[in-house]
């Protein structure tokens, strides 16, 4: 099996746990709100959730009461992310892939990125979509400054043995509906 059937079956395989935890009601921010209230005014993105994504919305609005909080824009294919200022109620349009942005605000480098996924392992290992977006954006950020990756996920998206190649960027901690795991 090559690297890339590899991927394409743990990803498969992930989608489906994370849809049947979607679909249970499971999720919630509450211990993604905890890990944040230590960290509060520093510059912080998360993401709006599509499809069967764990939602942090929750934890985005806690933090938003105590400094800047982004989301992320695609600019282009190939390219880093961008992040722009976010409140909670702010008016939100369409962006590349269906995800939602805010139409208006302030571009932030964040010094906390919550990152969405399709699997993750316990050593901080992360499966993402495919298309290389927060990989090469927290490599820049990381280059920069000290940047916090915080994976969030259903407990249930946790694989073993992830296929991993040497550029994917690695999570500094996992917060799932269960609690939160140090890599």
């Amino acid at each position: 099996m090559t690297p890339d059937d590899r991927k394409a079956a743990a990803r498969k395989a992930a989608f489906a746990a994370r849809k049947r935890a979607h679909d249970s009601g499971v999720g919630h921010a509450g211990h993604l709100s905890q890990v944040l209230a230590g960290y509060r005014g520093v510059p912080l993105a998360g993401y709006m959730a599509m499809r069967t994504e764990i939602d942090p919305t929750p934890a985005m609005e806690e933090a938003a009461a105590h400094g800047p909080v982004c989301v992320p824009v695609i600019i282009g294919k190939g390219q880093p992310l961008k992040f722009r200022e976010w409140a909670p109620g702010c008016k939100m349009i369409p962006g590349e892939f269906g995800a939602q942005i805010p139409e208006t605000g302030a571009w932030i480098d964040p010094e906390i990125l919550i990152v969405p996924l399709v699997a993750f392992s316990r050593q901080g290992g992360r499966l993402g979509y495919g298309g290389g977006f927060y990989d090469r954006t927290l490599e820049g950020l990381r280059a920069k400054r000290s940047t916090l990756a915080i994976g969030f996920a259903y407990a249930a998206q946790e694989l073993p043995d992830l296929p991993l190649e040497p550029t994917d960027q690695p999570l500094d901690l996992i917060v799932t509906e269960q609690g939160v795991i140090e890599p």
